[in-house]
């Protein structure tokens, strides 16, 4: 595995599940390393807890990849503000523990996102994940959804940092 300088970890922002993904590059060609979903319930306990779970977590991931970089969705709500804040305090620690060390952190729109993978802005989430499994050869789409999103983040990254 080479991990290092082309390394990006993608987040898909959440307060109960977080998605993320680890792509590198291998001879040119996009290879993803890991996926996953960070799950925190009200059982695993009050907010102060569940966001330090995140935070850990996303920790334990750069230790493990050292990411160059980590590409996250750029958020926006328009209805319900209790998930909205919710979820804006678990992008806060997920930006924090990258600023810990030093990572830059790029923020995409998931039309931005969609445009990047399967050449459609317009493109729906079953497409998105089919050309995710394709580019990156994988044997079948990642599971759960969170943790194809966070693929699709750090695909999106790889692929924007081609085209400049």
């Amino acid at each position: 595995m080479n991990t290092g300088n082309e390394t990006v970890l993608g987040i898909d922002p959440g307060f109960a599940r977080c998605g993320y993904g680890v792509v590198g590059k291998e001879k040119n060609t996009p290879v993803a390393y890991e996926w996953g979903c960070i799950e925190t319930t009200p059982k695993t306990g009050d907010t102060p807890v569940r966001l330090l779970s995140i935070y850990d977590s996303i920790e334990n991931l750069i230790r493990t990849y050292a990411p160059a970089c980590l590409a996250c969705e750029k958020l926006f709500f328009s209805r319900n503000t209790t998930t909205a804040m919710q979820v804006s305090e678990a992008k806060g620690v997920i930006i924090l523990a990258a600023a810990k060390h030093q990572i830059p952190v790029f923020e995409y729109t998931p039309k931005q996102v969609k445009l990047a993978i399967t050449g459609s802005g317009l493109a729906d989430k079953k497409q998105i994940q089919m050309m995710i499994t394709r580019l990156l050869r994988l044997s079948e789409i990642p599971q759960p959804d969170d943790a194809a999103d966070g693929l699709a983040l750090a695909l999106c990254h790889v692929n924007w940092m081609r085209m400049r």
